[in-house]
């Protein structure tokens, strides 16, 4: 990484605040395209091995598939499984109170379902992801990030903002290439529309980010919000993935 000049004074304290995550490029899919099962994706159908019961909401419908992540398509992230089938399912109904979720790990690829006739369109009403979409990624790195709570750099005594207002358009849009969030991604810093929920529980201090997916021309938590999936960095390492949590916050 090559800081321009104006961040040159802080280039040795701003590189300790380096991380790497995975950039996702989500695209809509055609409708006549059928994605592979165990294929990353938003939406659609997930993988499910034979003798594993298809999740189910509190009310006792069929969640629907947020998100499957195929890591063996996926660049190495310290600490993030190098391979196996993570899935993000929320209920349709109720997604937004943030507490009818489930996070489920498969290590092994195993023989699997192919019948998923109930799930019908009508559970989908509701749901932030209107269609489904194929996933691509890129290794990237970042700086910081002005919302998220683990990065309290400042600048001469300036915090971000301050800082920021003191730069042209230029500089605004360098900086913002470093430390902006956006975007859905795995690992890295998180973006909020409204505040980082781990900054005031002490017992969040350690949780890192597990996936992001952020609003878009197919997506839409809210009013333009943002969806993030944590966990504990001990939790991430052991793949106790079961204690990820949900949070989403919009405009």
């Amino acid at each position: 990484m090559i800081f321009p000049d104006y961040l040159k004074e802080f280039e040795n304290d701003l590189v300790k605040y380096k991380l790497d995550y995975i950039q996702i490029n989500a695209k809509p899919i055609e409708k006549e395209t059928v994605l592979p099962f165990i294929q990353s994706k938003f939406l659609g159908k997930p993988y499910l091995p034979i003798d594993t019961e298809y999740p189910r909401d509190k009310a006792g419908k069929p969640m629907i598939l947020l998100a499957q992540l195929n890591f063996s398509e996926i660049p190495q992230l310290e600490n993030y499984p190098e391979k196996g089938i993570l899935q993000f399912f929320i209920s349709g109904d109720e997604w937004y109170d943030m507490d009818d979720y489930k996070v489920i790990f498969h290590e092994e690829i195993k023989n699997h379902q192919t019948d998923f006739e109930f799930l019908t369109e009508d559970l989908y009403s509701d749901s932030p992801v209107n269609c489904e979409h194929s996933l691509s990624f890129s290794k990237e790195e970042e700086y910081g990030g002005v919302q998220d709570f683990r990065f309290d750099f400042n600048f001469n005594g300036l915090d971000y903002w301050e800082f920021e207002e003191k730069l042209n358009e230029s500089q605004k849009k360098e900086i913002e290439k470093l430390v902006d969030n956006e975007g859905h991604k795995i690992g890295g810093y998180a973006y909020f529309t409204q505040g980082d929920p781990r900054e005031y529980d002490d017992k969040s201090k350690n949780d890192v980010l597990l996936l992001q997916i952020d609003t878009d021309e197919e997506i839409m938590f809210g009013d333009s919000g943002v969806a993030n999936f944590f966990i504990n960095k001990d939790d991430l390492i052991n793949r106790n993935f079961e204690k990820a949590y949900f949070n989403w916050d919009c405009c």
